[in-house]
């Protein structure tokens, strides 16, 4: 099962927390993780780059100089391509530049990269993270007490004004709520440090319940085939432990009535 440290204000481990296996424990698909980076970053793209052909420029309505006679290559336009102030060839136009991605591969792609944060060990969770003023140095401070290698990636639960105003100057720290969670900035980021709460809603939103209610509203049939196994393998595991509990306690009374006996039985041999 997966697992981080839990760290206090002090820098000091408190314990460590079993992480949902689901959201961080799942296989790392790096076929989905590459195809949603991708597209995250083309979808970033504004498409407003324009340069204008022979047909957008201006002039060059009269030809430049008679068709035959001259010796030199026939021309039709000083606007032409091969002339100063022609028309571009193959220039880039205004265009969409946007990748539609399911839905469903958006969550893969994101428990996969938590699950990679979460098995390399590059998860640090705060019990509390609070500051009682706005300041920069306590937050630096703070972070040098974490076995912080580089660049962090500070998921908040909500918004909380002096951890914003205390991290926000520092560039190795990069600010984010949990609604906001995106595949690129998990890789970006060498680290991920968050509060127990944004892991709770981690696991709320990106959780197998959640995966279950999103279906639920296209393919009920899928969900409820895919509970009753789930039902079915909970009772299976339920009966096998009550049998194996059955079955240590009658070894447990047998060792007992052994031992019994044998403290009766009284030794062979003695005088008359």
């Amino acid at each position: 099962m997966p697992s981080a440290s839990v760290y206090d204000m002090d820098g000091q481990v408190v314990r460590e927390e079993h992480l949902d296996p689901y959201v961080f424990g799942a296989r790392v698909n790096t076929a989905v993780l590459h195809q949603v980076v991708t597209a995250q970053l083309t979808n970033r793209r504004q498409g407003t780059a324009s340069t204008r052909t022979r047909a957008h420029v201006s002039g060059g309505n009269k030809k430049p100089y008679r068709q035959k006679g001259t010796g030199r290559a026939r021309q039709g336009s000083t606007r032409a391509p091969q002339f100063r102030g022609g028309g571009n060839v193959f220039g880039p136009r205004p265009h969409d530049y946007d990748r539609r991605i399911p839905r469903k591969m958006k969550r893969i792609a994101i428990r996969s990269a938590l699950s990679d944060k979460a098995a390399n060990g590059r998860i640090l969770l705060m019990d509390t993270l609070t500051f009682e003023a706005p300041r920069t140095r306590d937050m630096e401070e703070l972070l040098n007490k974490l076995p912080l290698e580089r660049h962090v990636l500070l998921l908040l639960p909500e918004h909380n004004a002096n951890v914003v105003l205390s991290a926000r100057n520092l560039h190795r720290v990069k600010l984010g709520h949990v609604a906001s969670t995106n595949v690129v900035e998990l890789l970006k980021y060498d680290h991920l440090l968050m509060p127990m709460a944004t892991t709770r809603q981690l696991v709320k939103m990106f959780g197998e319940d959640a995966d279950d209610a999103l279906q639920m509203k296209r393919h009920p049939n899928v969900v409820r085939r895919k509970l009753a196994r789930r039902a079915a393998a909970a009772a299976a595991a339920g009966a096998t432990n009550t049998r194996a509990t059955a079955a240590g306690a009658t070894s447990t009374r047998a060792t007992a009535a052994g031992a019994t006996n044998t403290g009766a039985t009284s030794p062979a041999g003695g005088e008359e």
